[in-house]
């Protein structure tokens, strides 16, 4: 395809520039690229239409509304995150040989799990690459799976399945699910809650984009519990809150519970008999990433700390090997 490119312009590129097109591409707001990568909007629309003049391409069609990425300009950006990606695993195994700076990732979390495990690993993890800065962005994730393959994550820390086989999965650890209920609900004051209990339940969950939604519909359709569709939460902040007030019980994952409920006065948290669900975790990045074997090696310090202090609560994964 010929584009009647100058090629000993294109000798000036600069990764800098590259990373400037693609931050656009990702964001679809010059604004808001210009403030993630700390620098004016002039100066970042400069470079952009610098780069176009040289490659004669239209990378961004302006609209009203915003900016779209042309045909053009996404078949050029696979390459540039391709070329960043490359440069960044050239600088980062240089420092594990060196034992330098490790350089900033971008890492996707799910919201349900990000806040709740983040604060357990992210010191220790420090304390052993002080260099290795992690920028976290929340994502739903069947978003943070799309994100990883098309470049605009490095790695995700996320809820299986991972569905892609560009992708390599490493598992972390099994989250229990925790039932939860107002402490005066008719189950309240009950010993021992079982499966039976929750027949025609109304159960409380969070909206239907996440996977966590999925897990609690297939879970009410076995014990014969009742979603209620029509209260669905934003957040687990807010499916406790309906808890609380008496709209229905919830099943809560176990780090959240650890991590936020602490007034035991006005909920009750307990297991089910005879049911026993988890939510698998795992270390993703694509299998083609140059600092694959990086990745490796901090999902398995990782699974170490998760297993050291948050053992207690969580279970070990159910196999600890990378699937592919």
């Amino acid at each position: 395809m010929a584009f009647g490119v100058n090629v000993n312009t294109l000798e000036n590129f600069s990764l800098k520039q590259l990373q400037y097109f693609a931050a656009v591409a990702e964001y679809g707001s010059f604004r808001q690229a210009a403030f993630r990568l700390n620098i004016t909007q002039p100066t970042l629309s400069n470079q952009v239409g610098i780069m176009e003049k040289a490659l004669n391409i239209q990378l961004f069609e302006r609209t009203r509304k915003g900016i779209n990425t042309t045909p053009q300009g996404r078949e050029l950006l696979l390459s540039a995150r391709r070329v960043l990606e490359e440069a960044q695993g050239f600088t980062t195994q240089a420092a594990l040989l060196s034992g330098g700076g490790m350089g900033t990732y971008r890492l996707g979390v799910t919201p349900t799990l990000g806040p709740y495990l983040l604060p357990h690993i992210l010191n220790p993890v420090h304390q052993r690459y002080t260099d290795l800065k992690l920028y976290v962005r929340e994502d739903p994730p069947s978003d943070l799976e799309t994100g990883l393959i098309n470049g605009q994550h490095d790695l995700i820390l996320t809820t299986l399945p991972i569905m892609s086989k560009e992708l390599v999965v490493a598992p972390l650890f099994r989250e229990p699910l925790k039932l939860a209920l107002a402490k005066d609900h008719r189950l309240g004051n009950k010993t021992r809650i079982n499966r039976m209990d929750l027949l025609g339940e109304p159960v409380l969950t969070i909206s239907e984009h996440h996977l966590f939604h999925r897990q609690i519909t297939e879970l009410c359709e076995r014990v014969g519990a009742v979603v209620l569709r029509d209260y669905e939460g934003t957040s687990l902040d807010t499916l406790r809150q309906m808890v609380v007030m008496g709209m229905g019980i919830a099943f809560l994952p176990a780090l959240y519970v650890k991590s936020e409920i602490r007034d035991k006065k006005e909920l009750r948290v307990t297991d089910v008999e005879g049911i026993n669900v988890v939510r698998n975790h795992a270390l993703v990045w694509r299998n083609t990433s140059p600092v694959r074997n990086f990745y490796k090696q901090l999902a398995d310090e990782i699974r170490e700390i998760i297993e050291s202090s948050l053992g207690s609560v969580i279970l070990p994964a159910s196999h600890s090997h990378l699937v592919q």
